[in-house]
């Protein structure tokens, strides 16, 4: 993990924003280690919640984690996956299909995905911006912007009333 990624990861507040800022990093951090190193969900469910949630890794003291959200994330991408993905390639420019794109990003636009279609208790512009600071952990500006911009659209697909409301 990176300085970046540990920075965002790390905080002294434990405010249910927070914990679940702490469970959505996380869960990307999950996903992707699923896809790259192809671990089964009760093998990551299991790490992550004895190792990283919450705790000291490399000397470094991670915010607690809402453990059900990032469970429900991470089973809810897994279990999606199948329908997250092409709507997540219609979203990309043509030419990028997200086979194509980095596994980080893969991971937060999946998670992304998932929350704004499943996750309405939570306002769609919470999740953008979110996402996108996730995605500030791991990767430079021009693909925190391909991801605020693809999360946008799927946004507007999903709950297109909030943005109509202004």
């Amino acid at each position: 993990m990176n300085d970046k990624a540990k920075a965002a990861g790390k905080g002294a507040g434990d405010k249910k924003a927070n914990r679940r800022g702490a469970a959505r990093l996380a869960a990307v951090q999950a996903l992707y280690q699923m896809d790259i190193a192809g671990a089964g969900i009760n093998d990551i469910f299991a790490e992550f919640e004895s190792h990283w949630l919450g705790n000291e890794v490399e000397g470094d003291t991670y915010l607690p984690a809402e453990a059900a959200f990032f469970r429900d994330i991470v089973s809810g991408v897994v279990r999606d996956q199948a329908k997250l993905d092409p709507l997540i390639d219609r979203a990309l420019e043509s030419g990028w299909p997200l086979k194509r794109i980095d596994a980080i990003l893969r991971a937060t636009l999946r998670a992304g995905a998932y929350e704004l279609e499943h996750r309405k208790d939570i306002p769609a512009r919470v999740v953008v911006s979110e996402y996108v600071d996730v995605a500030h952990a791991f990767v430079d500006r021009d693909e925190t912007g391909m991801v605020n911009a693809v999360l946008d659209q799927i946004a507007r697909q999903f709950r297109g009333g909030e943005f109509a409301r202004g």
